[in-house]
């Protein structure tokens, strides 16, 4: 890497933090608008164990949703929609389906998903990933399950920024959400274990904090928070 500037060798490292592959998997097929028409509280548990893809520079990353926390919009003091529409938050009153990406503490970006009809708002915030294409090796050769544990670095590591705010994650593309039907494939033991979804409070916020609106999957250990 000698002579590669700086924010290049850094971008480099942290793609190399997600699994990554040729082409996404054959059988992950776009979530559909009607998934996220729904209030943010039924989307969010709905989204875990689904997938989140990113085509980077011609390289596929991809992480499997395993925390979440839900935000409903006005009648959430703690939702960015809560006063309702400016240029910043306009994407939340749009169609479903769609990223909302921003910007906290001058830092990092966070990435949500639009829930609800049109004119309605509402979104559910990805907090962790875990790698979920094999294949691929992190920073000191190997991928961590803490990876993408956490909303700044799963943006970070899969390069996602403001750039890709709006983006229409329900179609194909350099980045959407899919379903490659997990954890139906594992043996029924596996299958029990992955498939337990425990429910807590929302966590790094000031308001409505004992909202009961955070969801991860119990088996995970790329869970970005605490545990109870």
């Amino acid at each position: 890497m000698k002579g590669m500037r700086g924010g290049e060798r850094r971008g480099r490292r942290a793609a190399a933090g997600a699994e990554r592959g040729s082409r996404p998997p054959a059988e992950a097929a776009p979530l559909a608008r009607e998934f996220f028409e729904r209030p943010p509280l039924e989307v969010a548990p709905a989204l875990l164990g689904k997938l989140l893809l990113r085509r980077w520079r011609g390289i596929w990353l991809a992480g499997r949703i395993v925390e979440v926390e839900a935000y409903l919009g006005r009648e959430d003091p703690a939702a960015h929609a809560w006063r309702g529409p400016t240029p910043r938050n306009r994407v939340l009153f749009g169609p479903a389906g769609h990223a909302y990406v921003y910007l906290i503490y001058g830092l990092h970006t966070c990435l949500n998903v639009s829930t609800l009809p049109a004119g309605e708002a509402g979104c559910v915030l990805l907090r962790a990933l875990q790698p979920a294409m094999a294949g691929a090796a992190g920073p000191g050769g190997e991928t961590t399950p803490k990876t993408m544990s956490g909303p700044g670095r799963l943006t970070r590591v899969l390069h996602i920024g403001r750039a890709l705010n709006g983006r229409d994650l329900t179609q194909a593309g350099d980045l959407y959400l899919a379903d490659d039907g997990w954890p139906a494939r594992l043996a029924e033991a596996e299958r029990r274990e992955w498939s337990e979804i425990r429910v807590t409070r929302r966590i790094g916020i000031s308001r409505a904090r004992e909202l009961p609106a955070r969801f991860y999957l119990a088996a995970s250990r790329a869970v970005s928070g605490p545990r109870q």
